[in-house]
């Protein structure tokens, strides 16, 4: 069931919950599709795989001539042990970098309302896309209405992990030339 939480706008403050947002302070609202980073988890859990392949590769070749100089392949004492332990390790370790892929490939998206503020505050709320771009405007028409009131109820956006997920639109430059965006003076 998805909690729900009011929206209100009174006293020339939004208020999201239990947040309140002077709403001289805000910059931009607006709706979008919060979609899950699913090309960077699958990008990410195989070049981790490959790094523990090739950390496997190491662990059997380690094991082979422990063996071979060692005294034999029965694979007792101290370097048996390791290698043991190390491909239960590596065996672990490939289990957890599949379920890491999985909880993101198979997060879903969220429409949701973002509202922006001109420090790095963001708050973002779910619900029915029609509901919320109607919001929008009712929320940048109470931004220039001294005696704007709004009480609504929206659905809490509710995300494991933010990183896992696009948050609109980002630029950063860092130094460099020739930049498409950059005007010249």
């Amino acid at each position: 069931m998805a909690r729900h939480l009011p929206l209100v706008i009174s006293k020339r403050l939004l208020w999201v919950g239990g947040a309140a947002y002077p709403l001289e302070n805000i910059v931009r609202v607006y709706t979008f599709v919060l979609r899950p980073r699913r090309a960077e988890a699958v990008g990410r859990f195989l070049k981790r795989t490959a790094l523990t392949l090739l950390a496997l590769l190491g662990v059997l070749f380690f094991g082979a001539v422990a063996n071979t100089f060692g005294g034999g392949p029965d694979g007792d004492g101290f370097i048996g042990f390791l290698s043991g332990i190390s491909f239960l390790g590596i065996v672990g370790a490939l289990i957890w970098f599949a379920v890491d892929m999985l909880v993101v490939v198979t997060a879903p998206a969220h429409y949701v309302l973002a509202i922006e503020t001109n420090g790095q505050s963001t708050a973002m709320v779910s619900g029915e896309p029609r509901h919320l771009d109607g919001l929008v405007g009712q929320i940048a028409a109470a931004i220039d209405e001294p005696d704007a009131n709004l009480n609504v109820v929206v659905g809490a956006l509710s995300i494991s992990n933010p990183s896992n997920y696009y948050f609109g639109d980002a630029v950063n430059i860092y130094g460099g030339s020739g930049h498409t965006g950059k005007v010249g003076s």
